[in-house]
């Protein structure tokens, strides 16, 4: 994987880190003058997001510097051990991608659920009452 991906990677990482900590606060300064269980629910799916996203940057993160390392002992001519480390660094990438993956499935499933109260109905046309 190209450096240009993983900073991609970890840019895109960042910016859901970012959206989901504005969205924190809200919930939190909502929950605070009211509470609520609804509130408290969406809260507790937040940290969890939370916790995979610090994860997934934790992994890619590792993964690069791993990536970094393996070019250094290719540099010094230890092609064998570069090929170990290098290979931790795909493994820990492979990880990072599945936390992402588990975050956006839990971020539809929140999402889906907060869209529950509208129903279904034709396009353009309010749900009928």
């Amino acid at each position: 994987m190209s450096p240009v991906a993983i900073s991609l990677l970890m840019l895109a990482f960042t910016n859901r880190f970012l959206a989901l900590a504005a969205l924190v606060r809200n919930l939190h300064a909502a929950y605070r003058e009211r509470p609520d269980e609804l509130l408290y629910g969406q809260i507790r799916n937040l940290r969890t997001r939370l916790d995979l996203i610090r994860w997934m940057q934790v992994f890619g993160i590792a993964s690069l510097l791993l990536c970094v390392f393996s070019m250094s002992l290719i540099y010094v001519g230890s092609t064998g051990a570069a090929e170990v480390v290098f290979g931790l660094g795909l493994v820990l990438m492979i990880a990072s991608l599945a936390l992402s993956i588990w975050e956006i499935q839990i971020s539809v499933r929140a999402l889906n659920l907060r869209l529950s109260d509208i129903g279904r109905s034709e396009p353009g046309r309010p749900p009928k009452a």
